[in-house]
């Protein structure tokens, strides 16, 4: 992707200062929509730690892994894209460390994703089960399974770093902004990334598939709470969107890099900075949206948190008014 970058450097003045606007609005418009999707985000987690049920209860405790692992994924990405619109260059140590947090809390969403569609699924499907078989420790069990998954997917990239990459100088500075894609540089990484994206699709598809016509045909053929069971399946088909989404966003460098050579450098800018929104934040904030808005139980008390948190910005002005008047 790079390297089809520079072959298009001899634009002229015009186009370059062209491309600087779009890039300061493309900018603008990706730190803010990021920056409100985490601000939702940190309001939600606020939200399932306030009370008592949202502690206790394996669906809320699979999705507050859900929103830390997303709203640690926002952050890094901000990051990594302030520092590449910056065009500030780190050393191969220091965008090893980002990097590899980085992919860790990226790659725990979409098995969590999975998780949380077949506790739907037994909720739905084996109701006098469901509190024997989900449980707070079996809730626990999976998600340390999740998350030793996802710390293996990092010691692999390691392992590639330093075996395949033994010449690396990680205190000398990168020659370009740090990135997944300028770090590993292997064709044994790209075989790495495509290998894991298509186990954690596999698995998580066939997991949010299998829950979503198991739901549904119980909603079809229940005689009493067919809404509930309605609802619950909605929520699975929500979640496979969501994987979707953001396993698609794990190939968007293989994406770009197949079409850099036929694209010119402003367009190759606009669709990168589109398939940042619309492929990285974008997901990131369905799990806020789902529970947030469709949930009962979570909706008055994530209401009740967001009108605090604005009645706290705009108390103080309006107490300046009144002791003007």
């Amino acid at each position: 992707m790079l390297g089809a970058w520079h072959l298009r450097a001899n634009v002229t003045d015009g186009v370059q200062y062209q491309t600087q606007q779009e890039l300061v609005l493309f900018t603008t418009l990706s730190m803010g929509l990021g920056c409100y999707f985490l601000c939702l985000n940190c309001v939600l987690l606020y939200t399932l730690r306030s009370k008592p049920v949202f502690r206790e209860t394996s669906r809320y405790i699979l999705l507050y892994n859900l929103l830390s692992a997303d709203t640690a994924h926002l952050v890094f990405s901000l990051l990594l894209y302030i520092l590449a619109v910056s065009r500030l260059k780190l050393t191969m140590y220091i965008c090893g460390l980002l990097t590899m947090f980085s992919v860790f809390v990226e790659s725990i969403s979409p098995l969590t994703l999975a998780v949380m569609s077949v506790e739907r699924y037994v909720a739905v499907c084996f109701p006098l089960r469901h509190a024997d078989l989900v449980t707070i420790r079996n809730t626990g069990a999976a998600i340390a399974a999740v998350l030793t998954f996802c710390s293996l997917n990092v010691f692999i990239r390691v392992l590639i770093l330093v075996v395949w990459r033994p010449n690396y100088e990680f205190n000398e500075k990168m020659k370009d902004f740090c990135s997944k894609e300028a770090l590993f540089l292997t064709p044994v990484s790209r075989h790495v990334d495509e290998a894991y994206s298509g186990f954690v699709f596999s698995f998580g598809g066939l997991a949010i598939l299998f829950s979503y016509v198991g739901v549904t045909l119980v909603a079809r053929s229940a005689s009493s709470d067919k809404a509930s069971a309605s609802k619950a399946g909605k929520t699975v088909l929500l979640h496979f969107l969501q994987l979707v989404l953001i396993l698609t966003f794990t190939l968007n460098s293989v994406i770009i890099t197949a079409i850099a050579s036929k694209l010119d450098r402003m367009t190759l800018v606009r669709l990168y900075n589109v398939i940042f929104v619309c492929l990285n934040l974008f997901p990131r904030c369905l799990s806020a949206l789902i529970y947030g808005l469709r949930d009962q139980t979570i909706r008055p008390a994530l209401m009740n948190n967001i009108c605090c948190q604005l009645r706290c910005l705009v108390g103080p002005h309006k107490t300046k008014v009144r002791k003007r008047t």
